[in-house]
């Protein structure tokens, strides 16, 4: 912790040490000490006080402003967590030896923090005559900690593991009143939705496009707002100020609801609006709850209803997480491809009903495998579209009760603005509020996709299998041991994973199946789990096809021996040699092969029917396959 400017903290009073809730009980004369080792740091807008993983060097008393606390994703992108306010303690840890600090904070304004060296409190704690004082202090710690884990709801709620004050601030709805954390952005409705949905373990922030885009519906609907004069300027841009953080990033913890709820996504909606509207009173100086400035319903949600506010920002999260979709499986298109050329020259048996055919190069198999993933590409991206049609405006059921005049065609053109999709406007919004066949069509080529890369990776499965009493023709990456028990084992790890993720979207979409058919006249109350199998497909598709391409595909070498193996002793591969020995010819041969469990090719020889030269040349790949180039994939697409 650097200040920017640090003094003694003279005027630091007994009184205002045992107004810090840490040192509540405390005897006077442990107050006095106390006062003395206090020291006062001082912060301009953007200082930074503390960083992630750095060691809690103090206990920290907010005397004056406001600090930012946020922390980094795995992706590497800031997620904004909650705010400290006067008041406010943090830094507990400081008595804990090793605590390191699991957010940065930044001073959000000018800010000033009265604070207690870890050094100093570890000296002064440590002395005989402060034992006592010191049980206290950690009692006290404990029931801070315990209210923060009381308040948080649930186990994973990231508000947990930060450094909150442990107050609270009331709010109202109309069941009456409710004992809100004061350090979160969300409100009343958020905290009635966590107490009542602890159902899935799934909160709406693990999906990063569904903050994003309620925040983007939000920008667009505020915008048209202020457009059409029933949102003044000053609100409307604390509004779009907070809808643009949470779009950055930042913000994603405070969505912390199970994507499993009650009430056709209205407390999603609600959880939206309460934090938008208390980060925008942030940003006009008020306080958290402060909703006679700036209330989550009447300016937030104006002009809306959740229910067409909700089912646009799924379609716009689904399109966002499609988007990503869309370019792993493009790659793993070209990456097969890449392999069909790599491997057009592989004479191989096809094969039928798992029983022999007739050849084929193992070019044209990974070329078919490419094309087939480039179909199912084009019928998603296709099925795509249909969510394009929204129905913002229609507020309650379609009618457009409480919008006023353009608003609905406002907030589509923003929409489209900002979110850079080319949304439009439904024709009937009565029909739109009630439907779902956009979620349907999108849902069902997702399950055709993972049909399809289920089915190629059991194919690898099988062209792996052995290495000794399999097919063998192919040779997967060896990414991990396979087995505790047998020494040099290797399993097809990839490939079965994919499987398993197949099955699962395949699930997800008789889920949606099931809740698309359960909607009720104006309403489909069913599109929380219709949204959240739908991401969950998109998400885990995204994921296997990444890991298929990187893991599996681009390292998967040709066994051309063996392959060729299979062709010679194949009693199909008499049926190239028709056009030169005559049917009657190689319908002896076929009887012989498959009476002595021998090989055509072997029998050809023995019986001198063909040279070893006319033999190479009639089995060769382009003799052996009709047009060989057909189907393989260059550059991604068909030849």
């Amino acid at each position: 912790m650097s200040a920017e400017n640090e003094t003694r903290a003279a005027g630091v009073t007994p009184e205002f040490i045992e107004g810090i809730q840490l040192f509540t009980g405390l005897a006077p004369a442990v107050l006095e000490g106390l006062a003395a080792l206090a020291r006062v740091e001082e912060y301009s807008p953007g200082g930074v006080i503390f960083r992630e993983g750095e060691p809690r060097r103090a206990l920290t008393h907010v005397t004056a402003g406001r600090i930012d606390v946020s922390t980094g994703s795995a992706t590497g992108e800031e997620q904004q967590l909650l705010s400290y306010t006067v008041g406010d303690v943090l830094g507990e840890g400081v008595l804990i030896e090793g605590s390191l600090h699991a957010s940065t904070g930044v001073a959000a304004e000018p800010t000033r923090l009265t604070l207690f060296r870890r050094e100093a409190l570890v000296e002064f704690f440590g002395r005989t005559e402060h034992r006592e004082a010191q049980v206290t202090v950690l009692r006290n710690a404990l029931e801070l900690l315990t209210r923060r884990l009381e308040q948080a709801g649930f186990a994973q709620n990231p508000e947990a593991r930060q450094y909150a004050s442990g107050a609270t601030r009331t709010e109202r709805d109309l069941l009456g009143s409710v004992e809100v954390p004061r350090d979160v952005y969300w409100g009343v409705q958020t905290k009635r939705a966590l107490d009542n949905f602890n159902i899935s373990g799934r909160r709406l922030s693990a999906y990063p496009e569904l903050p994003w885009a309620l925040a983007t519906v939000k920008l667009a609907a505020a915008r048209a707002n202020r457009d059409c004069g029933v949102l003044d300027a000053e609100r409307a841009e604390a509004i779009e100020i907070a809808c643009e953080e949470i779009r950055s990033g930042r913000l994603r913890a405070q969505f912390a609801l199970d994507v499993l709820q009650g009430g056709a996504g209205t407390s999603t909606n609600m959880n939206a609006n309460e934090v938008i509207a208390n980060r925008a009173l942030m940003h006009l100086g008020r306080p958290k709850g402060d909703y006679a400035t700036l209330d989550p319903n009447d300016h937030v949600n104006r002009s809306q209803s959740t229910n067409d506010f909700y089912p646009t920002s799924l379609k716009l999260a689904m399109l966002r997480a499609g988007g990503n979709l869309f370019v792993e499986v493009r790659g793993l298109a070209e990456s097969l491809a890449a392999k069909s050329g790599e491997f057009a020259g592989v004479l191989k048996m096809g094969r039928t009903q798992l029983q022999d055919a007739v050849p084929m190069t193992l070019g044209q198999e990974f070329g078919a495998f490419s094309q087939s993933v480039l179909q199912e590409l084009d019928a998603l991206e296709q099925s795509a579209t249909r969510l394009l049609s929204v129905n913002m405006g229609g507020t309650a059921i379609g009618t457009g009760l409480n919008a006023p005049d353009g608003y609905a065609e406002a907030c589509v053109e923003h929409l489209r603005e900002v979110s850079g999709f080319d949304f439009a406007l439904s024709e009937n919004l009565i029909e739109a509020t009630q439907d779902t066949q956009g979620f349907v069509l999108f849902s069902a080529c997702l399950k055709s996709l993972a049909v399809k890369l289920s089915k190629i990776a059991s194919d690898l499965r099988l062209l792996s299998s052995g290495p000794r009493a399999g097919l063998n023709e192919i040779n997967l990456p060896a990414v991990q041991p396979g087995s505790s028990i047998m020494p040099g084992k290797v399993n097809p790890v990839i490939p079965e994973v994919v499987n398993q993720v197949a099955y699962h979207v395949i699930g997800n979409d008789l889920t949606v199946t099931l809740a698309a058919e359960a909607g009720q006249l104006q309403l489909n109350v069913m599109e929380p789990i219709i949204g959240a199998c739908i991401l969950e497909s998109c998400h885990e598709l995204t994921a296997a096809a990444r890991t298929f391409r990187a893991l599996c595909i681009e390292g998967i070498t040709a066994n051309e021996r063996e392959a060729m193996a299979f062709v010679e002793r194949s009693i199909g591969v008499v049926t190239a040699l028709v056009p030169r020995l005559g049917y009657r010819v190689c319908s002896k041969l076929a009887t012989k092969a498959l009476a002595e469990d021998r090989g055509i090719v072997e029998l050809v020889r023995e019986q001198g029917l063909l040279t070893d030269d006319e033999i190479v040349s009639l089995l060769s790949p382009e003799a052996m396959v009709r047009n060989p180039d057909r189907g393989v994939q260059r550059n991604g697409a068909a030849d």
